[in-house]
């Protein structure tokens, strides 16, 4: 049996998630044979998953999304130069106050902060896990830490944020590390955002509201970062990747990377299943038993579960999905790969209870696998 799957959002990390798994399978068939592999697709949790996958954890100080000073890790395996960054660490919306948003300031500086630690370390390839950001900058913030400058018209800094950038006047890249000026470095984009940076389905108006944004503001940083990619691509001599899929990944900072430090952009839960081994893992399963907290129609479009289903469907190895609530229809679950599927919520229907309880749950879900999956 092989338990691959992401974290419940607000009840489980995925550490957690095949902890309780491989605990409920046991109780069904004791002594039955279970790997984990924690899985992420670039979002917040993507170090926890590397970090358990064997990386190595290292922590940084960095700038967080208001300009604090803050704590934050990275993962590294020092035997291949492989890095895992993920910008929530440093820039990510849980760093905010509760209730508080802070749309048109909040700056992805911390994460050049982290890396800059990577490159440090020796990282020759960086995944970059996108997503879970507080902030809608274009990456700028990220760009500046790692010694691009961004002035406005009396040769000054421009303030930090999307809403800094309508002052923008000059883009200065000499400074920029040159480890990636000179591609010395890997850099992946690993995201499961394929969005453009600005319009209708850009940055702004799509992710913007999340992070606190009114329809001023979503004007504003729209019109922000239409202007910043019209002097930042020229200075970097790319004005053709605005419109690229993952531009717009975490307000933008994938067009940062894309643009000012050769990025190159693959979905998130591919690259995190290359990562951490899951191919070599898959041979060695005759089950596997994926999920996350919710299975709706967000998953259908390159969340973990589906990347895992989609992996082990082409090697012919059967899957089921765990998750708190179910939102998908059995025929959508199939088309994705999925045999069956086991929510919390059809054991505790309340759903303050069922993510307060949500450790025992999953365990007498996994027990149900058991008997269904593994007992004549």
């Amino acid at each position: 049996m092989l338990v691959a799957a992401d974290k419940f959002k607000g009840s489980l990390t995925a550490v957690e998630v095949a902890e309780r798994v491989t605990a409920g399978l046991r109780r069904a068939v004791p002594g039955l044979e279970v790997e984990s592999l924690p899985v992420a697709d670039g979002g917040d949790g993507t170090v926890a998953a590397a970090v358990a996958a064997g990386f190595e954890r290292r922590e940084v100080r960095v700038t967080g999304p208001r300009g604090e000073g803050r704590a934050a890790a990275y993962a590294f395996r020092e035997a291949d130069g492989t890095a895992v960054v993920e910008m929530a660490e440093a820039s990510g919306l849980q760093h905010l106050p509760p209730g508080v948003f802070e749309p048109l300031t909040s700056t992805t500086y911390g994460s050049g902060e982290l890396l800059r630690a990577a490159l440090d370390a020796g990282a020759k390839t960086i995944v970059f896990g996108v997503g879970g950001s507080a902030t809608t900058d274009g990456g700028a913030g990220m760009l500046a830490a790692l010694g691009a400058r961004f002035l406005d018209a009396d040769g000054k800094p421009v303030a930090p944020g999307g809403g800094g950038l309508r002052d923008l006047a000059t883009v200065d890249l000499s400074g920029l590390d040159e480890r990636f000026a000179a591609g010395g470095v890997d850099l992946v984009l690993a995201s499961d955002v394929d969005n453009p940076l600005t319009g209708p389905v850009g940055a702004p108006a799509v992710y913007g509201p999340q992070k606190g944004a009114s329809e001023e503001d979503v004007a504003t940083l729209d019109a922000a970062l239409t202007h910043y990619a019209s002097i930042l691509g020229p200075a970097a001599g790319r004005t053709d990747l605005a419109d690229t899929p993952g531009a717009g990944a975490a307000g933008g900072i994938g067009y940062g990377a894309l643009v000012a430090l050769g990025a190159r952009f693959r979905p998130g839960i591919e690259v995190m299943l290359d990562v951490l081994g899951f191919a070599p893992a898959l041979e060695r399963a005759t089950l596997v038993v994926t999920g996350e907290g919710s299975l709706d129609e967000q998953t259908l479009h390159g969340k973990a579960p589906a990347g895992v289903a989609a992996a082990a469907r082409a090697r012919g190895v059967e899957v089921v999905a765990v998750c708190g609530r179910l939102a998908l229809p059995a025929e959508a679950l199939g088309r994705a790969g999925i045999r069956r599927a086991y929510a919390l919520s059809a054991l505790e229907p309340d759903p303050q209870r069922s993510m307060a309880e949500a450790g025992p749950l999953l365990e007498r879900v996994a027990e149900q696998i058991g008997r269904d999956f593994l007992l004549p």
